[in-house]
């Protein structure tokens, strides 16, 4: 627990299994960085001593690194067979255990062998957003929505543990990682992304690097409560994407990309197929849609089997979608079918690194992507997410139209000092599109703006967060059954 000189900036409690942790964030004195201090309230210190000499009893006599399994009845087993040895070893040490208590220490020795450790706790906490171990001398790491960067009370005991977590990762989804392969991408059962390098690749230790997958998918009620977003932008992008506007997502690493594409997702219209197509599947979209989600697949160890995105986006086109949801673009075959797909009257809606839509622009018009900016103007709008490392908040940087030659206009900007969106101009070239597709005058298009606002003002208000919930109004929306009152 913290010392008593430490200010607690936030405590909650967190529960895996029948395990109840308590989560204490402190600043020390002596420290520049808060420190997220885990304890597992129903074992104390005295016995997690006694649980570890019971563990490395139990390590040397089963060599659970020689056991093999596969799939999920595979571990159960050897979870049975561990459970009757534990057992055994608990009733040498702890004599008269009642059942709930043996369970409980049986489920922690376990954890920490079959598992994650403590680390399985922290994927446990809905707060954290990652997860980095930077080898055995560090502590492990942690970033939180709220506090951002953390230090933990958890070390890990050395090398070869970590090690042992990456390998039993990797050998979940048919992947290793060696001294050879020293560099492995892979995900947990749950989603959660996790990047793993191997000394001396990583000079300081063995590293790992969990992104967890958020259990909750954004929806736009969200970003506006958060002021991640205005109401007049989001209408402004919910316009667009009811007539199919394609639109490109920019931002830097953790600006919230993934997330603000599972955000607008939430206005796609119920009589569209959808295909989207990730690394590995984190959009959740609402249950009324015609969706079809698709994931890459790595080569496995021998070099075979590996499904690209560029694979996928290949196929999608022949399975008749109206839009193409796509994690990432990164290399120029991809944003060349893309855009492709564009120019032949798909709506595509897709992420890319880049801080600010001019910077996405050239990312797009200069190697290695490379496309010929006479192409760019197919895509519509261009949607800037911004973090501010030094605040933690995320934030549309900007929004911006892509004119006829292919230049982005950015027609709503963030006011840093204001902490607002701010309209710098009308959608020209938007109102331009509308009006030849659509016949709608600058009037009935202001008219439409102003009524998806007190739309989004009424899911707002209610405080409806559920996707799926979303997706219902939405599809009550376009189908013309939609009661602003009875939202």
């Amino acid at each position: 627990m913290p010392e008593e000189k430490a200010k607690v900036i936030d405590s909650y409690e967190i529960k895996l299994g029948n395990l109840l942790t308590k989560i204490v964030i402190y600043m020390r004195a002596d420290e520049f960085v808060p420190i997220y201090h885990l304890s597992i309230s129903n074992i104390s210190p005295t016995t997690k001593m006694l649980l570890e000499k019971i563990r490395r009893e139990f390590i040397s006599k089963v060599a659970i690194g020689m056991e093999q399994f596969e799939g999920e009845e595979g571990i159960e087993l050897i979870k049975k067979k561990f459970e009757k040895e534990i057992k055994l070893l608990l009733d040498k040490y702890i004599s008269s255990l009642d059942k709930e208590t043996e369970e409980l220490l049986i489920s922690y020795i376990i954890r920490q062998n079959l598992g994650l450790g403590d680390i399985e706790i922290l994927l446990k906490d809905a707060n954290l957003e990652e997860i980095v171990v930077n080898g055995s001398k560090d502590p492990v790491w942690v970033y939180h929505r709220k506090h951002g960067w953390l230090k933990t009370n958890i070390m890990m005991p050395d090398e070869a543990r970590i090690r042992h977590y990456a390998t039993m990762i990797g050998r979940d989804i048919g992947k290793e990682i060696t001294l050879l392969n020293p560099l492995m991408d892979a995900h947990l059962k749950t989603g959660d992304r996790v990047n793993a390098t191997l000394m001396p690749i990583s000079n300081f230790g063995n590293t790992m690097t969990i992104r967890k997958f958020s259990e909750k998918p954004w929806t736009i009620t969200d970003f506006i409560k958060a002021n991640t977003i205005s109401f007049d932008a989001a209408a402004l992008i919910w316009l667009g994407i009811q007539n199919e506007l394609s639109t490109l997502i920019a931002g830097g690493t953790g600006s919230g990309k993934t997330s603000t594409l599972n955000v607008i997702s939430n206005f796609f219209p119920p009589n569209q197929r959808i295909i989207s197509i990730e690394d590995t599947r984190e959009l959740t979209l609402p249950n009324e849609l015609h969706w079809v989600p698709m994931e890459t697949r790595l080569p496995n160890p021998e070099g075979k089997g590996g499904v690209s995105m560029l694979d996928l986006v290949v196929n999608a086109l022949r399975q008749r979608p109206d839009r193409i949801l796509v994690g990432e673009i990164r290399r120029q075959r991809e944003a060349e079918v893309l855009f492709e797909a564009m120019h032949t009257g798909h709506s595509v809606y897709a992420t890319i690194h880049a801080n600010n839509a001019k910077e996405t622009v050239d990312r797009l018009t200069n190697p290695p992507i490379n496309i010929p900016k006479t192409v760019i103007s197919a895509l519509s709008l261009i949607l800037v997410q911004n973090r501010n490392r030094r605040t933690g908040k995320r934030r549309t940087l900007q929004i911006a139209e892509v004119t006829s030659a292919g230049d982005p206009d950015v027609v709503i900007q963030l006011d840093v000092h204001s902490d607002t969106l701010k309209k710098v101009k009308e959608a020209k070239r938007t109102y331009e599109v509308l009006n030849l597709y659509t016949g709608m005058s600058e009037a009935e298009i202001k008219k439409d703006l102003a009524e998806k606002t007190d739309i989004l003002k009424s899911i707002v208000k209610r405080d409806i967060t559920d996707v799926h919930q979303i997706g219902m109004i939405m599809a009550k929306y376009y189908t013309g059954r939609l009661d602003i009152k009875s939202i």
